[in-house]
């Protein structure tokens, strides 16, 4: 009798298996669609937008990286310097022309009319020292003074009387202060060094290469030390979102097939393990089937591409990976001859 019960209970839990097993991977027989594919990833190849070369890098190949994160410095010394010479060149700049907007100070103007009195009673003392050389010589009938020092005393005077027109118009442009037209020119000039201090912290800011989103590294390409620039890739990223399930349908199975369509997705990895998808792509032009492809009866048939989107949290589906998808019956669709 216990024998029996044993054998009863084996029994049953094949017959549940089995039943399980069906559910859980349907086929044509159930009316739902069976297909093969392979898993595909997008990749992106990610490099510095710059030439220098490389101080370090933070991610090895297989790191899961997020988006924003550092995966690899350059070289930021010289650049660093630059920014604190453009830094130095703003501050003075702005001082410039923090002393154009404020004007000449009363204690300037005074200092600028001195000079002008100065040069005036210099211009005097040269006047009447022409003039009683002059008259000495007139006295004299030339005797008295040489032709020299006339000439000396005559180009001592000229030089007062510039240093007085001199000193005369610096003393009005003191009075009047700084035109608008300097004012204006002035911050012009540091609006550019302004927009070049950003630039060259823009160019700081792409010294770190980042992350775009969350992503696998497959590949490192280069190292500390090596020479970077735009057409050199550092790294090469497999997206882990969005995943798609690559597969072919013939012309008989078309019909079946619908945008936003459920499936169910299974990999020799995890065979008891669905992975939930739909369709998000039917191609609209027949090829003939590539190469990968499969199954032996659509290798010589014109087929049509299809694309199951699936969600893989768990990060299961690898690039190239095959699988198994399972479609629901599309409503009002049928298997056409």
């Amino acid at each position: 009798m216990k024998k029996q019960l044993i054998a009863g209970v084996a029994v049953l839990l094949a017959v549940t298996a089995g039943v399980s097993w069906f559910l859980l991977k349907p086929g044509e027989s159930d009316g739902r669609l069976k297909l093969h594919g392979n898993v595909d990833i997008r990749q992106v190849s990610l490099a510095f937008e710059g030439s220098e070369r490389i101080a370090a890098l933070h991610a090895e190949e297989g790191d899961l990286v997020q988006a924003g994160q550092v995966l690899a410095e350059l070289d930021t010394r010289t650049l660093r310097l630059e920014i604190a010479r453009s830094r130095a060149r703003i501050n003075a700049q702005e001082q410039a022309l923090l002393r154009l907007k404020n004007g000449t100070r009363p204690q300037e103007v005074e200092q600028a009319r001195s000079r002008f009195e100065a040069a005036q009673a210099e211009a005097q003392l040269a006047q009447l020292e022409h003039q009683r050389l002059r008259r000495i010589a007139d006295d004299t009938q030339g005797k008295g003074v040489s032709q020299q020092r006339l000439d000396q005393a005559a180009a001592r005077l000229r030089v007062a009387k510039a240093q007085v027109q001199e000193q005369r118009e610096s003393w009005t442009l003191a009075k009047i202060g700084p035109r608008d037209e300097d004012i204006a020119q002035a911050a012009a000039d540091l609006q550019v060094s302004r927009a070049d201090l950003d630039l060259l912290e823009h160019d700081l800011a792409r010294a770190q290469l980042k992350a775009p989103t969350q992503a696998r590294i497959r590949t490192r390409l280069l190292e500390p030390g090596d020479m970077a620039s735009p057409a050199r890739p550092v790294f090469a990223l497999a997206l882990t979102d969005p995943k798609w399930v690559r597969a072919y349908v013939n012309e008989r199975q078309l019909g079946q097939v619908r945008p936003d369509q459920p499936a169910r997705v299974f990999t020799d990895s995890f065979p008891d393990q669905a992975i939930d998808g739909r369709v998000g792509y039917i191609s609209s032009v027949a090829e003939f089937t590539p190469k990968s492809v499969e199954t032996e009866d659509l290798r010589t048939s014109l087929v049509y591409e299809i694309r199951i989107l699936v969600k893989d949290p768990g990060d299961r589906l690898r690039l190239g990976m095959p699988a198994t998808v399972y479609l629901d019956q599309a409503p009002g669709a049928e298997d056409t001859p």
